[in-house]
């Protein structure tokens, strides 16, 4: 069955109709045409199509299109601005936390979420975070370094 709704997604609404079981993965990379927020596993468990909704992460794989309808979307693209990347952005790269980058949009926007919520986590909290975000290739250690860098400093951009 088909459905027309409105997404607000990164500050712009978009009119589409979605089949009642698409998920906010597909309408967001089909349907909208943004591509930072990445397919993994499809079943909730490796963090890369994590969006925030409301503020909060989410995995957009496992939530229908038509659920997130009036509510606050943001994908990767909606971070950086017209002067530049994010701080969130820039610290992930001058940690070295980016490698593959595969997982980075997701790692991003939870880090976001945690320091929106707390701007001065502890490793911890950090690490508790970041937990639904897999990554194959760093360790983490540099990407809780890049979080713990902005302890502090973060105002919620």
């Amino acid at each position: 069955m088909k459905k027309d709704i409105s997404l607000k997604i990164n500050e712009n609404k978009y009119n589409i109709t979605v089949d009642t079981r698409m998920t906010l993965l597909e309408a967001i990379r089909e349907k909208v045409g943004l591509t930072g927020t990445k397919e993994g596993c499809s079943v909730g468990e490796c963090g890369t199509c994590t969006v925030l909704l409301d503020g909060k992460p989410v995995y957009s794989c496992l939530m229908l299109a038509v659920e997130a309808e009036g509510k606050d979307i943001m994908t990767i693209e909606g971070l950086a601005d017209e002067d530049g990347l994010h701080p969130i952005q820039k610290a992930f790269v001058e940690h070295g936390a980016v490698q593959c980058g595969f997982c980075t949009p997701g790692m991003i926007l939870s880090a976001k979420a945690l320091l929106d919520d707390n701007p001065n986590p502890t490793e911890d909290d950090i690490r508790r975070a970041i937990s639904g975000n897999i990554c194959r290739c760093t360790g983490y250690v540099k990407i809780v370094e890049a979080i713990e860098s902005l302890s502090g400093k973060h105002d919620g951009e």
